[in-house]
């Protein structure tokens, strides 16, 4: 028998979108882009300034460098995309390899442990843009690969260099975490 107009349920839950996830991968999401210093105060005006010898110029980049980390992560992954528009394999390389940006830096809430060893940013931020160097540059677009991160690299240093950084306060943890060697002793429970 045949009930027509009858809506069909199941005993079965269907595999419909999971509210909860959903919920979930928000919160990270907004929680993971809050790392980032409002772009606002990167770009501060009143605060550029130029260094008053080579020893501030240092101490600033190292200070802003630990600071606008975030920042300066997602606008050499923008150059890297802008210089990629031409070359549609290292494009969509470049698109997968965002995607590990996102969980395993911009999105984790919890320190990355493997075998053992909690893992602090500096470390991942290094692995992965070491990892996606090297697999742009086995897609064969090399010199725009090495031109855009030459380009960033000068970027982020001059802007390192000219943004004062006596307004600017790390925490303490981030101040010991960047003084470690990267890799720290996790108790398994």
């Amino acid at each position: 028998m045949t009930n027509y107009g009858a809506i069909p349920t199941s005993s079965h839950p269907s595999p419909a979108i999971n509210l909860e996830y959903i919920s979930r991968a928000k919160h990270r999401i907004k929680s993971g882009l809050a790392t980032r210093r409002p772009w606002k105060s990167m770009f501060d005006f009143e605060s550029m300034t130029l260094p008053h010898g080579f020893f501030d110029a240092i101490s600033r980049i190292k200070t802003n460098l630990g600071y606008f980390r975030a920042n300066y992560a997602i606008g050499v992954l923008f150059i890297l995309f802008l210089s990629l528009l031409y070359h549609p394999t290292s494009l969509i390389v470049l698109s997968i390899l965002i995607v590990f940006w996102i969980f395993l830096y911009f999105l984790r809430d919890e320190p990355l442990v493997v075998f053992g060893y909690q893992i602090d940013d500096r470390t991942v931020l290094i692995g992965l843009s070491v990892f996606t160097v090297v697999m742009l540059l086995l897609t064969h677009a090399t010199s725009n690969i090495l031109g855009s991160l030459l380009t960033a690299a000068v970027l982020v240093l001059i802007h390192a260099a000219v943004r004062r950084s006596d307004n600017l306060f790390l925490d303490e943890e981030a101040a010991a975490v960047s003084e470690s060697s990267g890799l720290m002793s996790y108790p398994s429970s």
